[in-house]
């Protein structure tokens, strides 16, 4: 590490103004603070000094989705060869799916970093590690025949107007990830929904046969599109362990739970979000089951809901974004609460759109600072009272 440290300071002239490839600057500057921590200190002003800082932050939320991301490649290939051979090794099954989802990756992190490295360079200013995350939560939060192209253009929708513009990393209202996700099923609905869209059909580098015309519903599709009131699909531990058609990290119960185990061990993750989105949604599709209309979704059951779709990935990847969630200790119950209840609302009463959850961060993310406000204010007066009450 001496070496590679050495050989840094060795070319660093180069990047800075006046050097040959001053251009890259902000290339270099988020390489070098990658893998090492910086020794420039505050210049000016009081600063609160933490044992750690946004690198570490993102890193092990990426860590974090591992799980669901290995997970999700070895569903797709798993899907993939139950529905037209039904023959597969395991590592047949996995080599398809890492296959068929690194292309995902690699576009998913050159068009964001490299809208990210633009920006830097342009305001002078080093690489924010934001896009880290994003990076990695978008290519899980879709469906495995997304094509790539439009995967790109939502990525680049998502980092310079849920991210850019408002200021970059720290400073964005929205969840980019999830405003990609939103982007693309709003302007490409039929490359986003339907049968179609979750197994792919395709060989890849040999592997797996090609099927044209292969479809898979999910349990929501299902639940969403039938007139039986009873059509859901009954409870089974596949949806616990994800062995089911859907988005590529959402749909192992288990891989998310390590994930969250992850973020909660290491505190990067908030447990107040966390549980009041399950308890929200848990209690909202009870309400549903004993008062609700009379349909499929209605009549799932309560735990049915918790597990299925992006719900369990929306509540410990998704809402508890410190960014765009609310930040105080009772907002934060609140905020994670009317997520769980309004992802239950969309989807029963939105035959549309049986997910739900991606929306209702979404809303809640308009209002994470509403809440914030509130929660401040009450605390506020709550002291005024206990000041005025102290002076008698």
């Amino acid at each position: 590490m001496k070496a590679l440290r050495n050989y840094l300071n060795k070319i660093k002239p180069n990047f800075e103004d006046g050097g040959k490839l001053h251009a890259f600057r902000s290339v270099y500057e988020g390489f070098e603070a990658f893998l090492y921590v910086s020794n420039d200190t505050s210049k000016s002003g009081t600063n609160i000094h933490d044992a750690i800082d946004s690198k570490r932050i993102m890193s092990i939320v990426v860590i974090a989705l591992l799980p669901a991301l290995f997970f999700g490649m070895y569903n797709v290939g798993y899907q993939h060869f139950i529905h037209t051979t039904g023959i597969g090794s395991f590592w047949e099954m996995f080599g398809y799916g890492f296959l068929a989802i690194l292309p995902k990756l690699i576009v998913s992190y050159v068009v964001g970093l490299g809208i990210e490295f633009v920006v830097a360079q342009w305001k002078k200013e080093e690489i924010q590690e934001g896009y880290l995350v994003s990076g990695i939560l978008i290519p899980l939060i879709v469906p495995v025949d997304c094509p790539l192209w439009i995967m790109a253009v939502a990525v680049a929708f998502a980092v310079i107007f849920a991210k850019e513009v408002f200021g970059g990393t720290g400073m964005n209202v929205f969840n980019v990830a999830i405003v990609a996700r939103a982007f693309m099923f709003l302007a490409y609905p039929a490359k986003m929904s339907g049968d179609a869209v979750w197994v792919s059909g395709g060989s890849i580098c040999g592997i797996g046969n090609g099927v044209d015309g292969l479809t898979a519903a999910t349990s929501l599709g299902i639940a969403s599109t039938t007139v039986n009131p009873n059509g859901y699909v009954p409870f089974s531990w596949d949806m616990v362990t994800g062995l089911i058609p859907g988005s590529i990290g959402e749909t192992s119960v288990i891989a998310i739970l390590i994930g969250a185990i992850i973020l909660l061990w290491t505190g990067i993750a908030s447990w107040k979000t966390m549980l009041s989105v399950f308890v929200g949604g848990g209690l909202m599709a009870w309400i549903f089951n004993v008062i609700g209309p009379n349909t499929a979704m209605a009549n799932m059951p309560w735990y049915e809901h918790l597990v299925l779709g992006g719900f369990c990935f929306g509540a410990v990847f998704m809402a508890t974004d410190p960014v765009t969630s609310a930040r105080t200790e009772k907002g934060k119950y609140i905020f994670g609460f009317l997520i769980g209840v309004m992802a239950i609302v969309i989807r029963v009463l939105n035959p549309g759109y049986p997910e739900g959850m991606m929306f209702a961060i979404l809303l809640m993310n308009i209002f994470a600072p509403l809440i914030d406000y509130c929660v401040v204010q009450s605390n506020i007066k709550n002291r005024e009272k206990r000041a005025i009450k102290s002076n008698f």
